[in-house]
């Protein structure tokens, strides 16, 4: 056990967070802390690290234990660069270093005796400890901490004073790391992240031996890396074994038990209460229905409390207007900023219709590239080019600063939604999870996430046809993640997309475009297909990688032969050139693998497309269709979807076939 919280109470005011909560920690457990936004989770948090006290109930440390905290928002101080701020966390490290030293000295002068046998004991322990901690590969682990979380190599020398408030949360996560606390409590680790680094940070806390205890609203984050769950939910924290999902389906189950549960318990009073109505006064019977009134008030106060079910608000966005089949192009833009070269020539261009993911290492220019698309940022040159009736909006944390801290919540819809009625604004805001006096507050005392739920709103009052939204997922719970995905997923017009949130990325792309090392790669379909060829492309460059030292021995032959050992003429491979061969057969193997899986996946999808496609065209060819305008919009969107999607898979399909055939050939 490493942690123990015990029957923890905490309230605010009136308002009860939690009740008797109970959470035990042990090592090698990573947990997640879930529940809406304001149930409390970043509180007890507080309450574990000792900075907000319960108001009932104990924490409790097996005895020497480390603890981490990162908190949403953290600010460096200092002139040492990036890499030397991580190390510098490392104090447990250094103490034992010195430590170490001092020990190694006494030995030397120690005689034989009690005195030694303390001293050898000690220094065993020290430095079985330092090397657990990973003391003799500081540098090294520190370097791959950083660079893991995104940092290029050149910028671990940069004064961590001089990067941007997400880079510093990226350097306050890696001293955490690299300390390897007992316990880490992490609060939305992943808000500054891009995609790699997530997924490098999944695989971190996977295989992390302590415990780990985190607050997160990215779902794909905690299926991950979590192997529990500890749910804030009607002033009770449950525990759960599994990750997010499994946590998700088991409160469904325990939820359709209570139900149950509830609806025998009010069959048998609503039986019982016909007998006592019919039978309350007369005298044969008294004595009998007076048990069963008894027994009505027994069950009454065992009857099962149904937790309140999440908010959720059925809206339909208002439709973009349409614009013509090309929203915009990028045509060889040049952009640099000082000596920093983003992009030496990149073309892109996106159609209507298009929800596009921009994935890709920090720092690589997503944001520049989406800021280029809507005008904010000129080219060197290039051209770029917004097709007919096309307007943009953009949506990025500063778009927070823009609210009016003196309006409240219904004001600032006001402003923006003029010409609604009053029940329109509160159906939008509903949808957005304001209901009740919440659309009376003032701007000026919302939190991080309900300004981005408002800022968010606002921008969906008259979408505009094309959206661009850079990590609009910041600051939101897992509900309001939920509205966004659903309103996006809807959303007829065009789509640029920046987010570490891979749920909302899968949920909503139907394409992505990579960006990295100054090139723009588009990959027309969803952000599995991507995955795929991306991993076909590492395959066959790790092939190509191996196979380089074999094809330089073979043409170097006399070297190779007056190395060679005498065999009686037989060519004898060394260890080298076999362990070379199998590693590139491994990876062909790999490839090979993936290319199958896809290739089932690509046959999978055809038939019910191909299906589905004469299905429309019958269904066009009927006169009743054209008569509804609903009916046949969506019929010829649907239709216009499939046209582009069909021979994008028969084409893949194509593909794939040839290279398994020619795999196979070679073989």
């Amino acid at each position: 056990m490493i942690l123990l919280a015990d029957k923890v109470s905490k309230s605010f005011g009136g308002r009860t967070l939690y009740e008797g909560a109970t959470l035990q920690l042990n090592a090698g457990q990573r947990w997640a802390l879930v529940g809406p936004n304001g149930a409390g989770k970043t509180t007890l948090l507080k309450i574990i690290m000792g900075v907000e006290s319960p108001d009932e109930g104990t924490v409790s440390f097996q005895k020497g234990t480390s603890v981490g905290y990162l908190e949403q928002e953290a600010k460096l101080a200092g002139h040492a660069s990036a890499l030397e701020e991580v190390k510098s966390s490392a104090t447990e490290i250094r103490h034992l270093g010195e430590r170490i030293s001092e020990l190694e000295a006494a030995i030397a002068n120690a005689p034989e005796g009690d005195e030694l046998n303390s001293l050898l004991e000690e220094y065993g322990h020290a430095q079985d400890r330092f090397e657990r901690l990973g003391g003799y590969e500081l540098d090294s682990r520190a370097r791959a901490i950083l660079c893991g979380l995104g940092f290029p190599v050149e910028d671990l020398d940069k004064p961590a004073e001089d990067f941007s408030g997400g880079w510093q949360m990226r350097i306050a996560l890696s001293k955490l790391l690299l300390r390897h606390p007992d316990l880490l409590l992490l609060d939305e680790p992943t808000n500054h992240l891009d995609l790699e680094s997530v997924q490098w940070l999944e695989q971190f806390l996977a295989s992390y031996d302590g415990a780990v205890l985190l607050v997160s609203h990215d779902r794909s984050f905690m299926d991950a890396c979590v192997s529990h769950v500890a749910a804030l939910e009607n002033r009770r924290l449950t525990a759960y074994t599994g990750n997010y999902s499994a946590y998700l389906r088991q409160r469904e189950d325990n939820l359709e038990q209570l139900r149950a549960k509830r609806a025998a318990q009010e069959r048998e009073i609503a039986h019982m209460q016909v007998f006592v109505d019919k039978f309350r006064y007369k005298p044969t019977k008294a004595a009998q229905a007076q048990e069963r009134m008894k027994r009505i008030e027994q069950i009454k106060s065992e009857l099962v409390v149904l937790p309140e079910s999440s908010r959720k608000v059925s809206f339909s966005f208002p439709e973009p207007p349409r614009t013509g089949d090309m929203v915009v192009s990028l045509e060889h833009i040049r952009k640099a900023f000082g000596d920093n070269l983003v992009y030496g020539d990149a073309s892109a261009t996106f159609y209507r219709g298009d929800h596009v993911a921009l994935v890709g290492p920090n720092g690589a220019g997503k944001s520049t590239l989406m800021k280029l698309a809507l005008g904010f940022e000129k080219p060197d040159a290039g051209h770029v080019e917004l097709g007919q009736n096309v307007t943009s909006a953009y949506y990025a944390q500063h778009q927070l600063e823009t609210l009016n801290e003196s309006n409240t919540v219904m004001g600032e819809m006001d402003a923006a939604a003029p010409g609604w009625t009053s029940s329109e604004e509160r159906r939008l805001l509903g949808a957005f999870l304001f209901s009740g006096d919440d659309v009376d507050k003032r701007v000026g005392v919302l939190s991080g996430g309900e300004r981005a739920r408002l800022a968010l709103a606002k921008m969906l009052v008259a979408p505009d046809p094309l959206l661009c939204l850079d990590e609009p997922t910041n600051h939101l719970d897992i509900d309001s993640v939920d509205v966004l995905e659903r309103a996006l997923v809807d959303f007829k017009g065009t789509i640029l997309l920046i987010s570490h949130d891979e749920h909302l990325v899968r949920a909503v792309a139907n394409k992505v475009v990579d960006v990295r090392d100054g090139h723009v790669t588009v990959y027309d379909g969803d952000y599995d297909y991507y995955l795929h060829k991306r991993a076909e492309l590492e395959a066959a460059a790790q092939e190509q990688q191996t196979s380089e030292p074999a094809v330089r021995n073979a043409q170097q032959p006399a070297k190779a032969s007056s190395q060679a050992p005498e065999t009686g003429g037989r060519n004898v491979k060394t260890k080298e050139q076999r362990r070379a061969e199998a590693e590139a057969r491994n990876a062909l193997n790999k490839a090979l693998r993936s290319t199958k899986k896809r290739l089932r996946e690509v046959e999978e999808a055809l038939e019910p497309a191909h299906a589905r496609y004469d299905e429309l065209m019958e269904l066009m060819a009927s006169e009743e269709l054209y008569a509804d305008a609903k009916k046949f919009d969506e019929a010829m969107a649907e239709y216009n979807a499939l046209k582009k999607k069909i021979p994008a898979l028969e084409e893949e399909w194509l593909e794939l076939s040839e290279k398994l055939e020619e795999a196979k050939q070679n073989a």
